[in-house]
């Protein structure tokens, strides 16, 4: 069935979309609230927010909450990222009502008490510290750092030490009275039920909420880089990786699509569904080139949906034997294969083929439906979502050499190479 949208009169938009094929109902709540949202000082409020949400209301204290969604046959998670907060419940059709209590309950009624606060501090304090044991963690964050002036892109979603070390009850608490208000939310559902009598439900619980103000965004366009940044990551370990990231189009610019494609083709097809599963690179112009001949042990892509424009980033993990410099030469040949002439259409629809097959595979179920309702409003609509396939079947030869000009110029891309100093 065809999803249908709403509006409450308090802002909230409320996207349904009724599917029959089993008794289960996938709710999302999605808050405009993430790393994009944050000056320095308060990095990582979105996603310490995130936390603060499951520290209890007044109807539903702490530590009642998850025994309550398995007492009933259901799970729930949440995630933060650069441009959105998101809160879902998959329940069993005849249980979800408490999913919906829960989710306009904590939207106006958390209480962040001091002491929870501090309690939280400490677990996202080593949640930061063990990221700080990941290589790629610690070279991303160089390179973010590196690729952005002064968007809060640069950030990551966790924040900065010194941030989760003075943030305080109340700067978590504005950031969440700031943000959470029903204009600057999206309430998506699917599954099994009607229409009429979810939408009802739904005015019952979520209509009271006092409007609010629509936030003021920070984020603003910056310029692109004019020329190419090495950055280098030292850290325990003993393997070397290198990461090539290039300023990537935001996902309303009709080149994400062609770039997709060429990521396919490139590196193999990047999920940008946070669900999606995987399919085989082996096939993949870099992994021919890299890893069958033992330049590289393994080769990823990655190309997000953003709202400005982000980064996409083709991430080498090196072969033992094998110097950055002895990647560098055959990587850039094969980039500029790919902007010197146009890809074979035999090479394209394989790409294509692949990305559409990654696609629908995160698509599937009734907790992938309902993720999509409101992912795609995060930067666009859902029509984004429904066009998606038909885009990027629409991608030709000539659209591929095209970005490749446009977004792969090695003069403006940040190199980040991670340098193993030994044992871990």
């Amino acid at each position: 069935m065809k999803h249908s949208e709403h509006k409450l009169p308090n802002g909230l938009k409320v996207l349904l979309k009724e599917i029959h094929s089993a008794p289960i109902i996938s709710h999302w709540l999605w808050v405009r609230a993430g790393s994009r949202d944050e000056t320095p000082g308060i990095t990582g409020a979105s996603h310490w927010v995130e936390h603060m949400q499951f520290k209890g209301t007044e109807q539903f204290p702490s530590g009642e909450l998850d025994k309550d969604i398995s007492r009933e046959g259901g799970f729930w998670n949440a995630m933060t990222y650069l441009d959105w907060t998101t809160y879902f419940e998959t329940m069993p059709a005849d249980k979800i009502d408490l999913a919906l209590r829960l989710e306009a309950d904590r939207f106006q009624h958390s209480l962040f008490e001091v002491d929870e606060v501090e309690s939280e501090r400490t677990v996202i304090i080593s949640e930061r510290q063990g990221n700080e044991n990941s290589p790629i963690f610690n070279l991303d964050e160089d390179v973010q750092t590196a690729a952005f002036a002064s968007h809060p892109y640069r950030h990551e979603v966790i924040g900065e030490m010194k941030d989760l070390e003075t943030m305080t009850r109340d700067d978590l608490y504005n950031h969440y009275k700031t943000y959470y208000v029903p204009s600057n939310a999206i309430l998506a559902i699917a599954g099994d039920f009607d229409t009429q009598t979810m939408l009802a439900r739904v005015n019952e619980l979520f209509a009271p909420i006092p409007a609010g103000e629509m936030p003021t965004r920070i984020a603003e366009d910056e310029a692109q880089p004019t020329q190419e940044q090495r950055v280098e990551t030292h850290g325990p370990g003993e393997t070397t990786f290198l990461r090539a990231s290039y300023r990537a189009p935001k996902a309303t610019d009709p080149d994400f699509f062609a770039l997709s494609v060429l990521d396919s083709l490139l590196s193999g097809p990047s999920s940008i569904n946070l669900f999606g599963g995987g399919i085989s690179n082996k096939t993949s112009k870099l992994y021919k080139t890299m890893v069958e001949t033992d330049l590289a042990v393994s080769v990823g892509g990655g190309l997000q949906a953003t709202i400005d424009p982000f980064l996409y980033a083709l991430t080498f993990t090196l072969h033992p034997d094998r110097k950055v410099e002895d990647l560098l030469t055959p990587f850039d040949a094969e980039i500029k294969k790919l902007q010197d002439s146009k890809p074979n259409q035999a090479e394209l629809d394989r790409a294509i083929k692949q990305a559409k097959a990654l696609f629908a595979y995160g698509s599937e179920s009734i907790t992938n439906q309902a993720f999509w309702l409101g992912f795609a409003e995060m930067f666009d609509s859902y029509s984004w979502f429904e066009s998606y396939l038909e885009r990027l079947e629409a991608v030709s030869p000539a659209d591929i050499q095209k970005v490749a000009q446009k977004y792969l110029d090695p003069n403006r891309r940040v190199l980040g190479i991670y340098v193993p100093e030994g044992a871990a």
